[in-house]
C-alpha cells in the first residue's frame, strides 16, 4: 500500500466527516419536515429526497479520498471480498474506518439536533423492533451491497453516486423499515427523538439485520457477477 504516513488518517477523517454530514442530512431533513407538515407522507417524501441527494453528493465528493464507504456494512463487504488482494483494505484500515464512521454518525445526529435548537443528547423513543421491519432492513441492506459490488464488478463504479442515491430514495419507500441500511447511521439516529430516530432497544435487531443483509448482498454479487471488485476494494491513492 503506497502513500505517505498521513494517508490512512486522511481517509479516516474523510469517513468521519462524510458520515457525520450524511447523518446530519438525514436527521436534519427529518426534523425540518416534521416542523413543516404533520402529514407523514409529506415528511417521508421530503426526508427521502434530501437523504438521497445528500448521499449522492457525499459519495461523489469523498470517493477519491476514502472510497466514500460512509457505512460499516460497505466497509466490511469491501474488506471481505478484497481480502486476498494486496491492494485491498487491511484490518487496520477497517478498524479505523468503522471507528470514524460511528463517531461521525453520532456527531452528525447531535449537530442536526443543535442546528434546530433542540437539546442534543436525548434518546429516541421510536420503537422499530417488529419482525417485518427487520426483514425490510435485511432486504434494504442486501440490495445496497449488491448494487455497489455489482457496479464495481462490471466496471461501472463511476455510476455509484447516482445509482446509490437513487436506490436509497426508492428503498426508503419500498421497504417497511425505511431503509436505514447503515449500522453507523442507525446508532447515530438513536440520539434523536424525531421522525428519523430509532430507540436504543431496537439497535441490536436492526444492526443484526443489516449485517445479514450485507452478507446476502455480497454473496449475490459474487454469484451473479463472479470475479472480484475492481475499484472500491482497493485503497484510494
Amino acid at each position: 500500500m503506497g502513500g505517505t504516513q498521513w494517508e490512512l488518517p486522511r481517509r479516516a477523517v474523510a469517513e468521519l466527516v462524510g458520515t457525520a454530514a450524511l447523518v446530519a442530512v438525514i436527521v436534519g431533513s427529518g426534523i425540518q419536515a416534521g416542523g413543516l407538515s404533520q402529514d407523514v407522507g409529506v415528511q417521508l417524501l421530503a426526508n427521502s429526497l434530501a437523504s438521497a441527494i445528500g448521499l449522492g453528493l457525499l459519495i461523489a465528493l469523498f470517493t477519491p479520498v476514502s472510497g466514500a464507504h460512509l457505512n460499516p456494512v460497505v466497509t466490511l463487504s469491501v474488506w471481505w471480498t478484497g481480502r486476498r488482494d494486496g491492494n485491498g483494505l487491511t484490518g487496520r484500515d477497517v478498524a479505523l474506518y468503522l471507528t470514524a464512521q460511528l463517531a461521525g454518525a453520532v456527531a452528525g445526529a447531535l449537530l442536526a439536533e443543535a442546528m434546530f435548537g433542540r437539546a442534543p443528547g436525548g434518546w429516541s423513543t421510536q420503537d422499530r423492533s417488529a419482525g417485518h421491519l427487520l426483514l425490510g432492513e435485511t432486504v434494504a441492506t442486501a440490495g445496497l451491497v449488491l448494487l455497489i459490488q455489482g457496479l464495481d464488478r462490471i466496471g461501472r463504479a463511476r455510476l455509484a453516486p447516482l445509482a446509490v442515491a437513487a436506490y436509497i430514495a426508492a428503498a426508503i419507500w419500498f421497504t417497511s423499515s425505511g431503509s436505514f441500511a447503515n449500522p453507523a447511521a442507525t446508532v447515530g439516529r438513536s440520539f434523536t427523538d424525531s421522525f428519523t430516530g430509532i430507540a436504543p432497544a431496537s439497535l441490536p435487531g436492526f444492526v443484526t439485520a443489516q449485517l445479514l443483509g450485507g452478507l446476502l448482498g455480497a454473496g449475490l454479487a459474487s454469484l451473479l457477477y463472479g470475479g472480484r471488485p475492481s475499484s472500491r476494494s482497493r485503497v484510494p491513492n
